[in-house]
């Protein structure tokens, strides 16, 4: 049979069901070669977090060592104490043997007190070093747990931000395709977009306002983009503190 019905209003010229076609198969390849974009994006973020997981990890080991180092110092700090209590002891047993005997003892009973003191001198310095120690290794301990609690909220963050980074660009550079895509069908045939001649001055008007609008959001695009790979860069370059937010204008819609 042969279809004799009116191409109208199916098509407004003969053909058009077939470009509307062909233009879906373009977007459709457009998207793929979007989306694996995006995945290689996706994977370069996530090396990239497995070696700040790895920084972190040797940090973590660090301090495990410096923490197993001052145990052992404390242990021998303790043992040195005892061994300096026991002398202590010894010496002063020693000086109650020797009182009664004569004055050719009693020198020697002062080389020892002076002996006796001068190891509480250095046990009271000893003893100080160490409280000093303990106090400066505690500090720093606690620094790093913040700074590791700190890297691990940046980390988060940056990888959200990253995520909205890649997704943000692509919605918008398909919303500007489109608009594109209309402005030059619109400006091309002139006649689909009103039935009176009248309308035309508006329509160039409102035409110019969607142009100047569109290249405002490239604009804005392009310079998002450039940061963005900036920051990549100094990231990649083992840059720290350098993930500020990228400051973003919104263009009041025609």
């Amino acid at each position: 049979e042969t279809n004799t019905l009116p191409f109208h209003p199916f098509e407004n010229q003969q053909g058009d069901i077939l470009r509307m076609e062909k233009e879906h198969q373009v977007l459709k390849e457009q998207l793929r070669e979007a989306e694996e974009k995006s995945e290689q994006l996706q994977s370069r973020s996530l090396e990239e977090i497995g070696a700040l997981e790895e920084l972190l990890k040797k940090s973590v080991e660090e301090t495990e060592v410096s923490q197993n180092e001052l145990d052992w110092f404390h242990q021998d700090l303790e043992a040195q104490m005892k061994k300096w209590q026991q002398e202590k002891k010894e010496n002063r047993d020693n000086l109650k043997t020797l009182r009664g005997t004569a004055k050719k003892q009693s020198d020697t009973n002062e080389r020892y007190l002076k002996a006796i003191e001068d190891k509480e001198k250095q046990y009271i310095e000893c003893l100080d070093t160490f409280l000093e120690t303990s106090n400066k290794f505690a500090h720093e301990k606690g620094k790093l747990e913040e700074l590791i609690k700190k890297s691990q909220g940046d980390s988060q963050e940056c990888e959200k931000r990253a995520v909205k980074a890649e997704v943000q660009p692509k919605k918008k550079e398909k919303i500007l395709q489109n608009l594109f895509s209309e402005l030059g069908f619109l400006t091309a045939n002139p006649q689909y977009s009103s039935s009176s001649a009248s309308a035309a001055p508006v329509l160039k008007s409102q035409i110019d306002s969607w142009e100047i609008f569109i290249s405002n959001v490239k604009k804005q695009l392009e310079k998002v983009e450039a940061e963005y790979e900036e920051k990549i860069e100094l990231v990649k370059n083992g840059a720290r503190n350098c993930l500020s937010k990228v400051e973003i204008v919104d263009f009041p819609c025609p």
